[in-house]
């Protein structure tokens, strides 16, 4: 499920995305992301953790005060997208097991159209939201211009 690397010699790409976020109790972070989501941990002091999740490089940093929450999906969230219909089911299946909190339960969004993609959205210990998505057609990820439907405020 989880891309594990032990080295950059083990990748099979040249890209890693980084991406770093507030957390406000390291322990429940670390818990989520590790216990929870399954990602493999790396560097960690007391005020910053390190993780991989899927291949890419993502840190929480400690914060005393957390930003506002922010009401809904948009301005800012984060996450992966499965390459398969059956990853995306294990990632899913997890955070049920591991009884991760649902900020959105799955769904299909634009069905039956070139952006058609099953999501779900995770929240974190400390707000931050995770989106994890596998479009139908891989087009869809960059390409398919001709149709601008983009976020809720298109559907």
């Amino acid at each position: 499920m989880s891309l594990q690397l032990d080295s950059m010699k083990e990748l099979d790409c040249r890209l890693i995305f980084h991406l770093a976020f507030p957390a406000l109790d390291m322990n429940d972070t670390k818990r989520f992301y590790v216990e929870g989501l399954g990602c493999r941990l790396g560097r960690e002091t007391e005020l910053a953790i390190t993780f991989n999740l899927g291949g890419h490089q993502i840190i929480a940093h400690k914060v005393m005060v957390l930003p506002p929450i922010q009401q809904g999906i948009y301005p800012r969230h984060f996450g992966l997208i499965l390459s398969s219909e059956s990853e995306w089911q294990e990632w899913h299946d997890r955070a049920q097991q591991k009884g991760l909190k649902f900020y959105q339960a799955s769904r299909k969004r634009f069905p039956e159209s070139r952006l058609e993609h099953t999501t779900f959205f995770l929240e974190d210990p400390s707000h931050n939201l995770l989106e994890f998505k596998h479009y139908r057609y891989d087009s869809a990820i960059f390409f398919e211009r001709q149709d601008a439907r983009v976020g809720e405020d298109s559907e």
